[in-house]
């Protein structure tokens, strides 16, 4: 059975643990799912793992969109939110909505997140009251890494712990289904989860919050442009795959592959025949 709202927060509330992961195409999405995984985040961190950039503000909602498809169609188990772009939701409130319906209505997810800051708490409640499900997001922002100054850690001090602590209420007051705690003490992580009704969800916010995410890519070890340091790699995928396209390519050059077993066969009274219409080779 497809996980919901609903699922997701009964889980919170026994006390089982949420699990999520990113995903950006069909076959990781269909393994992810396959794997039992409650939730799929398409992160726009799809513009630096996938398609190369150095941050994930280029990402755009066509691109969003088209990978998000891809996913909800590999799944029939994980509930998959779609993680709204920069841009998409930074104007006014009837463009917000608009982009968020694309998602529902051309990528058919089951909800979407945002980087809402209080700034965008009217906009949080305009998507929730469409009937679309909304994950906030609280802590680092990666949409803001520019003003950020880099990819910094939230919360240390007082005015910025008490800044993720406001918006967290905020969004939950807005009406999201669950939030996510990305790069934040965990100590104030476990306290906001407390705080809170609604799950959260944590990317190197520590334990004590209600599930945890990763980045895909990061968990396989098959980025190395940059892995946080919260992030754990239970696989080296980018080594097993450097080897086995050298194993490849030494094989074409030997003439090993492709062998017989790997090519199509064909009568000798056909080539004959060719041979005789069309002259010898």
């Amino acid at each position: 059975m497809k996980h919901t709202v609903t699922s997701i927060k009964a889980m919170s509330s026994k006390g089982e643990a949420i699990t999520m992961l990113t995903a950006y195409d069909f076959p990781t999405a269909k393994k992810v799912n396959d794997a039992g995984i409650d939730m799929i985040l398409v992160g726009d961190s799809c513009a630096m793992v996938v398609h190369g950039h150095p941050t994930t503000l280029t990402a755009t909602m066509d691109m969003m969109v088209l990978h998000c498809a891809a996913v909800a169609r590999a799944c029939d188990r994980t509930m998959v939110i779609a993680d709204m772009p920069f841009g998409s939701f930074q104007y006014g409130i009837d463009e917000t909505m608009r982009n968020a319906a694309r998602f529902i209505t051309e990528a058919k997810v089951d909800g979407v997140k945002f980087e809402a800051t209080p700034h965008h708490i009217e906009k949080t409640k305009a998507i929730v009251e469409m009937g679309i499900p909304v994950m906030g997001h609280v802590g680092l922002h990666p949409q803001a890494v520019g003003a950020l100054g880099g990819l910094k850690v939230q919360g240390k001090d007082m005015d910025s712990a008490r800044k993720v602590v406001r918006e967290s209420l905020a969004l939950q007051e807005a009406g999201v289904f669950g939030i996510i705690i990305e790069a934040v003490p965990a100590k104030l992580s476990a306290y906001i989860t407390k705080k809170l009704d609604v799950p959260t969800i944590s990317i190197g916010g520590g334990p004590g919050c209600s599930g945890q995410l990763l980045v895909t890519p990061d968990v396989l070890g098959m980025y190395d442009n940059f892995t946080p340091s919260f992030a754990k790699q239970y696989q080296h995928f980018g080594d097993m795959m450097i080897d086995t396209f050298k194993k490849y390519k030494e094989e074409v050059e030997s003439g090993v592959f492709p062998g017989e077993k790997h090519s199509y066969k064909m009568s000798d009274e056909v080539l004959e025949a060719i041979e005789k219409e069309y002259g010898p080779a």
